[in-house]
């Protein structure tokens, strides 16, 4: 087999600073490691080209993502519509090798006649109509929730162009059960990642952390939860971290001397205030997909307390202590604060990480279904319990779009 592969990206995925973008550049470099050869291809908007892509990848392409002035204009979704391009297409049709869409955004092409006879798979980060259903219901502002509204619906009827594709990686264990439901040649691909290996601090810590992107509503929502009905009840020291914090958030803390607000740290220091926490709290009302903060948290964190719907459906649950209500995560923190996190803990997670959400193993998976497909047979092959465990003002308005 020729290791040569075409990559479509939904954004530049460098640098790797949030969810779907950090999948993207560690498949790559793990695919490198393989002896790959990639052409990527990556719709630009706001983010600069990368030599650190060029390094990775035999070629780059890069795209400019369309805009429109009606974002409600037409039957196929804004997140997919704002991503075609005619120069795409011929750089595809230059050669031969199998394609990877990433993300049901990228799949504008899927079911183009010119590539009836090429491999295509597709990397799906969530099931998108769900998504957006969620920031429909977290957004305050009219237009934006809208927005969500229009595009969700547009998401659940465009969702039906995956029948086009040769294979399904679903990032999620619940993710692979609904696309196998609904087109069948699905398999369990797990997140890539940025850990190399788990690199926990044992002993205590002196704060608990809270992160994450503080733009997002989703997030913001689950910050104020946390401060009003969480933070704002104890004494425990607490942090705050992550980028573009909205004003109510800021109010709201300033309200106590126990919570401090860590506004657009770079990742470094994101990086050290997970490792140096006592306790990582992940909290979500979000069921879809699976969040790398809570992998990374986990990777590199003591404590994590987290909410069933942020671990449900992951394989991550014995990793955490689950907490659903405010007088339970109180509970726990106040418990887990005077927990040394110990050698014992830092064992289990090694061993837990070794099997599973392991880049060399996920890529090795990706590898064998492109071979078998490559080959012309129509089987997936299983997956094995031991490797795989189931248990400027455009770009910030186009933030809301990007997922």
């Amino acid at each position: 087999m020729h290791k040569n592969l075409n990559i479509i990206a939904f954004d530049i995925p460098f640098p790797a600073d949030y969810g779907g973008v950090i999948d993207i550049f560690f498949k790559i470099k793990e695919l490198k490691k393989q002896g790959f050869k990639i052409n990527l291809h990556c719709f630009q908007y706001g983010r600069e080209k990368s030599i650190i892509l060029s390094q990775l990848c035999k070629e780059v392409y890069y795209y400019p993502r369309k805009t429109y002035k009606n974002l409600l204009f037409g039957d196929i979704p804004y997140i997919v519509a704002s991503r075609q391009s005619e120069e795409l297409l011929q750089n595809i049709k230059n050669n031969n090798y199998p394609i990877l869409f990433e993300g049901l955004h990228s799949t504008f092409l899927l079911k183009h006649p010119d590539l009836k006879n090429r491999l295509k798979i597709v990397r799906t980060h969530n099931i998108e109509h769900e998504y957006y259903k969620h920031l429909e219901l977290a957004e305050k502002n009219f237009f934006k929730k809208y927005f969500f509204k229009t595009e969700a619906e547009r998401l659940k009827k465009y969702q039906s162009i995956l029948k086009f594709a040769d294979l399904i990686c679903a990032i999620s264990p619940a993710d692979e059960q609904y696309f196998k439901k609904k087109f069948g040649k699905t398999i369990y691909l797990p997140a890539f990642h940025n850990n190399e290996k788990v690199n926990i601090i044992t002993g205590l810590g002196k704060y608990a952390l809270y992160h994450g992107n503080l733009s997002v509503a989703e997030n913001h929502l689950a910050a104020m939860f946390l401060t009003n009905e969480v933070f704002s009840k104890t004494n425990i020291p607490f942090i705050i971290a992550g980028s573009n914090p909205k004003k109510e958030l800021k109010q709201a803390v300033s309200k106590y001397k126990n919570i401090e607000l860590r506004a657009n740290e770079n990742t470094e220091n994101i990086h050290n205030l997970i490792s140096n926490a006592q306790i990582n709290i992940l909290y979500t009302r979000q069921n879809t997909g699976i969040k790398l903060k809570l992998l990374n948290s986990l990777y590199i964190g003591r404590h994590c307390i987290a909410n069933s719907i942020m671990t449900d459906n992951t394989g991550l649950n014995s990793l955490c202590h689950i907490a659903n209500t405010p007088e339970k995560i109180i509970e726990m923190l106040n418990k887990l604060m005077k927990t040394e996190f110990d050698i014992n803990e830092l064992t289990k997670r090694k061993k837990f990480f070794a099997e599973n959400f392991n880049n060399s193993i996920s890529a090795n998976l990706l590898i064998e279904n492109i071979m078998i497909k490559n080959d012309g047979k129509n089987e997936i092959p299983l997956q094995k319990n031991h490797t795989i465990n189931k248990n400027n003002k455009l770009r910030s308005m186009l933030n809301i779009f990007t997922i």
